[in-house]
C-alpha cells in the first residue's frame, strides 16, 4: 500500500448518515476573509502577473491596498447584505492595521488562527518552533480578541506534519488545512485525540482562481452562482457545507467586487433554504449531533 497520514479513513459521501443543520437547513454557507502582512523588503508572497523574486516593493503594496483600501470595502459589503464572516488573519495584522481587525471585531466576526505571518510556513518549522509560534498567536489573539480562536488555517496552507498535534494540544477546536477534500466535516486523529477538520475551499478560493488560472472577476461570481446552485440542489439528498474563501487585496478591488456583490445577492434569495454562518458555528453544530452520525463519518478515521 502507499504511504498514508494515518489520520483519517476513506469516506464517500453517498455512504454517509443524513444530518441537518439548524432549524433544518441542509446547505451551510460561510465566506472566510484573508488579511495578510508581509515584511517589506523581502521575496516572499505571490504577485498577480509574475514571479515575485527578486523581491518587489509593488508586490508589497499590492497587499497593502487590502489593508488600507480593499478590506474596508469588504466589511461595508458585508454590512450592506448583513453577512458574518470568518476572518483568517496573521497576527502581524494586530499591530500593522489594528484598526481592520478591530472593525471585524465590532462586527462580531470569528477570528481564525493563521500565524504570524505569511512569510513564515509551518513546514519549514521544527516541531518546537512551530509549537512556540501557536502558543504566540494564541495568546496574542485571545489578549486582543477577548476570546481564544477555535480554529486554524496554516500560512499558504503548508503546515507540517506535526501541525495537527500541536493545534489539538493547543486546544483548538477545528482545522481548515485538511478540509479541502470534502464538503462536509470530519474528525482527524491527533497525538492528543482528534480534531475536527471543516471544509476549505482551493477551487473557489479567488488567490488560485484569480492569480494562477486567471479567471475575470466574472468568471470567479458566475463560479459561486454555479456552485452554490449546484449544491443546494444536492443538499436536497445529504447535507453539505459552501465555503468561499477571498482575500481582501484582490476580491476587495472595485472592479471585483461589484461582482462578488452579485454573487452573495444572488445566495442570499436563497436564504431561507441555506445557513448563512461561521465555520466555529459549523463545527459546533456537527459536534451536536449524535456519536454514530459522526463516527461514520469518519469510516474508519480517528475514534472519539
Amino acid at each position: 500500500m502507499l504511504k498514508s497520514h494515518g489520520r483519517f479513513g476513506y469516506s464517500g459521501i453517498n455512504l454517509r448518515p443524513s444530518y441537518s443543520w439548524p432549524r433544518g437547513r441542509r446547505l451551510a454557507v460561510y465566506i472566510a476573509v484573508n488579511i495578510e502582512h508581509f515584511p517589506f523588503g523581502e521575496p516572499v508572497g505571490v504577485d498577480l502577473d509574475r514571479e515575485t523574486r527578486p523581491w518587489s516593493q509593488r508586490s508589497w503594496l499590492w497587499r497593502e491596498y487590502g489593508n488600507r483600501v480593499g478590506g474596508w470595502r469588504l466589511i461595508d459589503l458585508f454590512d450592506e447584505l448583513k453577512l458574518p464572516v470568518g476572518v483568517i488573519t496573521n497576527t502581524e495584522n494586530y499591530q500593522h492595521c489594528p484598526q481592520l481587525i478591530a472593525a471585524h471585531r465590532k462586527r462580531g466576526d470569528e477570528m481564525i488562527g493563521h500565524g504570524r505571518s505569511n512569510a513564515e510556513r509551518q513546514i519549514e518549522m521544527s516541531p518546537d518552533e512551530e509549537r512556540r509560534m501557536i502558543r504566540e498567536v494564541t495568546g496574542t489573539m485571545t489578549k486582543a480578541d477577548g476570546v481564544k480562536p477555535e480554529g486554524w488555517l496554516s500560512p499558504y496552507l503548508t503546515p507540517s506534519l506535526a501541525t495537527t498535534d500541536l493545534l489539538a494540544e493547543a486546544g483548538y477546536s477545528y482545522i481548515l488545512d485538511w478540509g479541502i477534500c470534502d464538503e462536509q466535516p470530519f474528525w482527524v486523529g491527533s497525538a492528543s485525540g482528534p480534531l475536527l477538520a471543516v471544509p476549505y475551499p482551493i477551487e473557489l478560493n479567488d488567490q488560485p482562481a484569480v492569480v494562477y488560472r486567471r479567471h475575470t472577476a466574472a468568471e470567479y461570481a458566475d463560479m459561486l452562482v454555479d456552485n452554490f446552485d449546484e449544491l443546494l440542489r444536492k443538499s436536497t439528498e445529504m447535507p453539505l457545507v459552501f465555503a468561499i474563501s477571498i482575500h481582501t487585496f484582490i476580491m476587495g478591488q472595485p472592479f471585483r467586487i461589484v461582482h462578488l456583490r452579485r454573487a452573495l445577492r444572488h445566495m442570499l434569495r436563497r436564504k431561507g433554504k441555506a445557513w448563512f454562518t461561521l465555520p466555529r458555528l459549523i463545527a459546533r453544530h456537527y459536534k451536536s449531533l449524535p456519536d454514530r452520525v459522526q463516527l461514520q463519518g469518519t469510516a474508519g478515521g480517528a475514534s472519539r
